[in-house]
């Protein structure tokens, strides 16, 4: 009996060793090798600072930038999550309407039901940081207005739009994309010709 809970204690010592610490650390070497960025959380940097990640949405309420999916954990990663209120919830119905409405008289559409859906319901996971290249495009003339970008800058910045649209991922899971965050980044770039207040 002695035996077996010494071998017992000896094989629970080599495999919390092997799985609790040179697996962990061997695993993490090699996402740090072979891709530093993503192993690291995709983390965008602007002037030596973290801003955001490419994989986590954020909140983006000024007209002078194109505008995330809405959130029903108010963009917190802590608790991703969706809203859960189903498809005959009353308070889902009232949350849509009311973002197609807003998102309508803000984009300048003349039918609230023509925006975007992903513009009007929030993702599973609350964190979504794409949009589909059509609700880029539907934002685009409000930006544009917003920051009085000139003839240029507009052709510029549709170009943009369309060559950073991502296809579905191995092309055939999900649907076009952008990232809202790396537009906006791009947005700044163009410039910002916003009158002095």
């Amino acid at each position: 009996m002695k035996t077996q809970t010494i071998i017992a204690l000896k094989f629970l010592l080599v495999m919390t060793i092997l799985t609790g610490i040179i697996y962990p650390l061997l695993m993490t070497g090699l996402a740090q090798l072979g891709f530093p960025s993503k192993a690291n959380g995709s983390l965008i940097m602007k002037d030596g600072k973290v801003i955001g990640s490419e994989l986590i949405g954020q909140k983006f309420d000024s007209s002078i930038y194109f505008w995330s999916r809405p959130s029903a954990i108010g963009y917190n990663p802590i608790p991703s999550g969706a809203s859960n209120y189903g498809p005959t919830s009353d308070t889902l119905k009232k949350q849509v309407g009311a973002r197609r409405v807003f998102f309508a008289k803000m984009n300048s559409l003349s039918d609230p039901l023509s925006t975007p859906k992903e513009m009007v319901f929030a993702s599973g996971s609350g964190l979504d940081p794409h949009i589909s290249p059509e609700a880029a495009l539907v934002q685009a003339d409000r930006v544009i207005k917003a920051r009085h970008l000139n003839d240029n800058q507009k052709e510029e910045l549709l170009k943009k739009i369309k060559d950073m649209t991502q296809a579905p991922q191995f092309l055939c899971l999900g649907e076009p994309r952008i990232n809202v965050l790396i537009l906006n980044l791009e947005l700044d770039k163009i410039g910002q010709n916003l009158p002095v207040r």
